[in-house]
């Protein structure tokens, strides 16, 4: 078997049997298989698609490219959580800890960023010493003491999907559903766990742009999991505008400490408070999602939620007076204000292009080599469909309000961020119909 004839197969639309798909998966593993032949036949698998059944296939040789955790040793029911990325979109080191505070073990084994989307070890790793790269052994021992372990992808664990997840985000191939699903499932499905919530975004932020794409990758996803005998679940959620005020790694974490800590914003909570809530119902720890809400609001009131993110960066390494001294994370020295260019309602805020700007700064990477600058990012002012009142105008603005406030340390990367931030902003005369924040479910 050659593996420029399963490019070219793909590449004219084939199907690719069980036994091209484990060759291809076995090259990528054991480095036999050079990059630019694993590249070529990700490009082609995102111009060709995939069935379902070679989909299946993929993410089982993925799977099998590694182990499979066994978690039998650890009491209750084990839930994971996942979203497809956004911009802004921190809510795992929100619901972990409450998942946890709640009775729900939470092993949470997550990514890096991807393109212009944030990636949940990076937010991490702006806690000062704080441990991502755990091995299962140190993942058990978390799991045990504090109910949750946030991890990185260990050796062990799919490794085909760790080189295949660097590659796609370097080389264009990363908006695929196929391609999507194989790695976040065989991931999922590698580490143990019970019972999994998916939180699937749609909008100009997400990499599927339309509902009927999102909800096309939500099936795919519930159907794998399923089938895999992981109960699973998705929750389709709106990312045409940056979720929360924080779009960076630093000023992420402390954005979820705020809403750990009773305050925050409202579109954060929610999505938080609705993803959380249907991990506990998984895991056997509340009747239904009424109650389910209820617990986990008051896991936040009562501080279990806060005192239980405390615990977990203790346990793993980092610095736990971060928790109430913010000044312990990375900033960034200097401020730009990206201001509004008319007098009008702020009818867009463009996701995406919020995003790329970020990346711009230095919050993500271009490359897969690229370092990560944890104090840099983008602060939200004012977003589309802020409530007004009395005292305060909310999405109506005038010519040179401040729209943005990009936190930078570098000139150079701060004028390749200017262009697309200003992109990123619509002011117009009509305000647009409200779009709700959760859009869709699949079970």
């Amino acid at each position: 078997m050659r593996a420029v004839d399963i490019i070219l197969k793909k590449r004219d639309g084939g199907t690719l049997t069980l036994d091209e798909v484990r060759f291809f998966v076995a090259g990528v593993t054991d480095g036999t298989l050079p990059d630019y032949q694993a590249s070529a036949l990700l490009m082609a698998i995102v111009l060709r698609g995939m069935t379902a059944e070679e989909t299946a296939r993929l993410t089982d040789a993925m799977v099998h490219s590694g182990e499979r955790v066994d978690l039998a040793d650890i009491p209750g029911v084990k839930i994971d959580k996942h979203s497809t990325g956004g911009v802004g979109d921190k809510t795992s080191l929100i619901l972990a800890p409450l998942a946890a505070a709640c009775g729900v073990p939470v092993p949470m084994m997550s990514g890096r960023g991807l393109g212009h989307t944030g990636g949940t070890l990076d937010k991490l790793e702006a806690i000062p010493g704080f441990r991502v790269d755990l091995s299962l052994t140190e993942m058990k021992a978390a799991l045990a003491r504090v109910g949750c372990a946030m991890i990185g992808q260990t050796a062990q664990i799919a490794p085909a999907d760790k080189k295949l997840y660097a590659l796609r985000d370097v080389t264009g191939t990363v908006e695929s559903i196929p391609l999507i699903s194989a790695s976040i499932m065989s991931k999922k499905i590698a580490e143990g766990i019970d019972g999994l919530v998916l939180d699937v975004k749609t909008g100009s932020g997400a990499f599927m742009k339309t509902e009927a794409d999102s909800r096309r990758l939500a099936e795919s996803l519930v159907s794998i999991g399923n089938a895999s005998g992981v109960r699973t679940e998705a929750v389709i959620s709106a990312m045409d505008s940056p979720l929360g005020r924080a779009v960076g790694n630093a000023l992420e974490v402390i954005e979820c400490l705020e809403v750990l800590k009773g305050g925050g914003p409202s579109d954060l909570i929610e999505v938080s408070v609705e993803l959380t809530s249907r991990m506990l119902v998984l895991g056997r720890a509340a009747a239904d999602r009424v109650d389910a809400q209820q617990r986990v609001r008051g896991a936040i009131a009562s501080g279990a939620g806060l005192e239980r993110f405390r615990q977990i960066v203790q346990h793993q390494g980092g610095d736990p007076h971060v928790v109430d001294d913010y000044r312990r994370l990375p900033a960034a020295p200097e401020r730009y204000l990206v201001t509004a260019p008319a007098t009008g309602y702020l009818t867009r805020l463009d996701a995406e292009l919020v995003g790329r700007a970020s990346v711009a700064l230095g919050a993500g990477r271009d490359r897969v080599e690229d370092a990560v600058d944890p104090a840099v990012g983008i602060v939200v002012i004012v977003k589309p469909g802020d409530p007004g009142d009395p005292g305060d105008p909310g999405d109506y603005v005038q010519a040179g309000d401040p729209i943005l406030e990009l936190h930078y340390r570098d000139r150079a990367r701060l004028d390749r961020a200017l262009p697309l931030a200003t992109r990123s902003i619509a002011v117009s005369d009509a305000r647009p119909a409200p779009r709700p924040l959760l859009v869709g479910e699949v079970h």
